[in-house]
């Protein structure tokens, strides 16, 4: 039986990696500036697909480091969509295998940072798992449910749409679903540190913000320990890959 070992990982272009995305991310939507994908193969066969690109807000990623870090110096791990084919493990793997071919690569990139969607996915497992700080927990305020059930984001209606929230949720009896959003960092340069808070993992369970496939997940008892936590998850430590290739496009 094929396992996470064999997982080959290369980079793909935008036109691979979007309608996989599409059709897997539970957004079924794209981030229209991510800019470096990962394509994650198993048997040949596509399973899995990672994108990176530039934060959205400037204003407030930057102020997070301290050190010698330019704005091109973050990345934003925007889209991780994995389909079933796709072996337990398999997550932690790849983004392990991700982080060290842009810090091998990319080297004026100087931090990863990304957020977990605890108000219709999960509440990040796989980044606690690969050693992400978690620097913050909010509560949803990003996500809007219309009376109809259809989910739409509140930076698409302040951007494209030029309405301000109220008046767009006033209007179409929209609300906030229920859920935090919980934001996780990696360093990857030691010269740079963090100039914000970091939060021990037992914070999500003491703020009942724990999700799982976007159901409440039972409270478990917990470490600060990345690793200790994913095996309480459920998952496994992770380890190198030893299959992965570096070929392919950059979109």
């Amino acid at each position: 039986m094929l396992g996470a070992k064999n997982i080959v990982v290369k980079l793909i272009n935008a036109q691979t990696a979007r309608p996989f995305i599409m059709k897997h991310h539970y957004s079924g939507k794209i981030v229209q500036n991510s800019k470096l994908h990962f394509g994650c193969f198993l048997n040949g066969v596509l399973g899995g697909v990672m994108s990176f690109g530039s934060p959205m807000d400037k204003s407030k990623t930057l102020p997070l480091f301290n050190g010698d870090i330019a704005w091109n110096g973050v990345m934003e791990l925007n889209r991780m969509a994995f389909s079933d084919i796709l072996p337990k493990n398999s997550e932690s793997r790849c983004i392990a295998y991700a982080l060290r071919f842009i810090k091998q690569h990319y080297p004026f990139v100087k931090a990863i940072i990304s957020f977990a969607d605890g108000a219709q996915c999960g509440d990040g497992t796989i980044y606690r798992a690969t050693g992400f700080s978690l620097t913050q927990i909010k509560r949803n305020r990003q996500i809007i449910e219309l009376p109809n059930g259809e989910r739409v984001a509140r930076i698409t209606i302040n951007v494209r749409d030029g309405t301000k929230t109220k008046d767009f949720m006033d209007r179409t009896g929209g609300k906030f679903i229920d859920g935090y959003m919980l934001r996780y960092v990696k360093i990857l340069d030691p010269s740079i540190t963090l100039n914000c808070d970091v939060l021990p993992y037992s914070t999500i369970d003491d703020m009942n913000a724990g999700m799982y496939l976007g159901e409440k997940r039972m409270r478990v008892k917990h470490s600060d320990d990345a690793t200790t936590f994913h095996v309480v998850e459920g998952g496994l430590k992770p380890t190198d890959a030893h299959q992965f290739e570096m070929k392919g496009a950059v979109a």
